[in-house]
């Protein structure tokens, strides 16, 4: 069973930094070039220097990389006082405010040390695939710092919000800490020490299951960083390195969020894996009615506009029907959208050819597009790796550059699907989930020593 734990986080110090908006970022894995520059140029303490420090001339595998300036930078930070230790074991209380489509949220949550369980050993379930590079970065800088930079995201069942409610009650009329993302987000936290309070959190959380939201491969890379330590013989029933840092939402918080990925193909590029691949271009370079003679019995499809800037109105189609099995389609040789539903014999073949998944994987909007679309339909079995956007006018200005024969608009997975299918043992595609917004990384860091 999960069990959280209190725990000594290492936080900024604002009497040095200033404000703690100049010097947070983003995850890691969603920060491009311009961006890491952005934040290497705003504060000789941004989190960046850590979190994801730059490739330089002259790097080795061993002395002097990414890796062991990330630690020198941690290391001296704490020394100087920069950084500084948490007092007394904490929970700390996090809300994310924000606007989606127009609508004012407030997340909730908390973060904590959680208790490693392997996937499938335990009541700590993941929902998407991982790749391993991702995974030997995270491990590379967790060996090297001994430490956990970024919260991993995590849900649990409570439809009453009850652990929530505790904390809220915790930390009302409390001043927090804040900061405001490149994004806009306002993020806020307050560390929690009351032990009574800890103690009946730990209670209400003891029997609940958790489903990895965001950060499977941070968890994975925690779980191989315990298992190092095992086998090193340091590992004690105590060791930090049994737990992770991870950041714990409620189901049913209203302010919980699903945002779609929609895809961009491109018929040249890179794998998954990062090794290069270039399709013959009439894979992905066709017309609409070249599409759907290649859809044929197994969707229905229907005219849905002209050209990149159609990309909102059929968006807005698809989202208003609410159907995982419509997925809009653009072709970039005449410049025209199609919205394709699945029929009867379009689910039969998909039974076909995932029968070692469930219907419920089946019937996801990403997996009909990948597994019966682009692998059978279209025959691109090994793809390069789509771009992946979330907003529909990304959509748009990326048609505009002519770059991707083949786009589409397709309906995120609900959390009902993650609780499904996790629960049934299974991993979506990857990228099937988008939660909107990322968490922050440097509000808190969990020391493993």
């Amino acid at each position: 069973m999960p069990e959280i734990q209190a725990f000594r986080g290492v936080r900024y110090n604002l009497g040095r930094v200033g404000s703690l908006s100049d010097v947070v970022t983003p995850p890691y894995d969603v920060i491009g070039p311009e961006l890491q520059d952005q934040f290497y140029k705003q504060h000789p303490n941004s989190f960046i220097r850590i979190d994801l420090n730059k490739i330089e001339p002259g790097d080795d595998d061993e002395k002097n990389n990414r890796y062991t300036r990330a630690a020198k930078f941690y290391k001296q930070w704490l020394a100087e006082g920069i950084l500084t230790t948490e007092g007394e074991p904490a929970i700390y209380v996090y809300h994310q405010e924000f606007d989606a489509a127009g609508t004012k949220y407030v997340r909730r949550g908390f973060l904590c040390r959680q208790w490693l369980t392997r996937f499938g050993e335990g009541q700590v379930f993941p929902h998407e695939e991982t790749l391993p590079a991702a995974k030997v970065d995270r491990l590379m800088l967790t060996v090297t710092t001994k430490a956990q930079m970024s919260p991993i995201f995590g849900l649990y069942p409570d439809k009453e919000c009850e652990a929530q409610s505790i904390l809220d009650q915790a930390v009302a009329g409390k001043t927090p800490l804040v900061a405001t993302d490149h994004l806009g987000v306002v993020h806020r936290m307050w560390p929690v020490t009351d032990v009574s309070v800890i103690a009946k959190l730990s209670a209400i959380m003891g029997p609940k299951p958790l489903f990895i939201a965001d950060g499977h491969h941070r968890y994975e890379t925690a779980c191989n960083y315990c298992q190092q330590i095992h086998d090193s013989g340091f590992l004690s029933p105590t060791h930090p390195a049994n737990y992770t840092l991870m950041m714990c939402v409620a189901m049913d918080d209203p302010g919980l969020i699903v945002m779609p990925t929609h895809r961009l193909f491109r018929s040249s590029g890179r794998r998954a894996d990062g090794t290069p691949l270039e399709l013959p271009p009439e894979k992905l370079a066709m017309t609409s009615d070249q599409l759907k003679a290649k859809l044929g019995a197994c969707f229905t499809t229907r005219p849905a506009g002209q050209g990149p800037d159609a990309a909102a109105t059929v968006w807005e189609d698809i989202e208003t029907s609410g159907q995982q099995g419509s997925i809009g389609l653009y072709t970039q040789k005449d410049g025209k959208w199609i919205i394709a539903t699945v029929t009867e014999a379009g689910n039969a073949r998909m039974a076909e050819l995932a029968k070692d998944h469930t219907d419920a994987w089946r019937g996801l909007g990403v997996s009909l597009l990948h597994r019966l679309i682009v692998e059978d339909l279209l025959g691109c079995k090994d793809l390069p790796k789509p771009s992946y956007v979330h907003l529909i006018q990304e959509v748009a200005d990326g048609l505009k550059t002519g770059e991707f024969p083949l786009a589409a608009v397709v309906m995120p997975a609900t959390v009902d699907h993650v609780r499904q299918i996790s629960m049934g043992g299974e991993r979506m595609p990857a990228k099937s989930t988008y939660f909107y917004p990322k968490l922050l990384s440097g509000l808190v860091i969990n020391p493993l020593e």
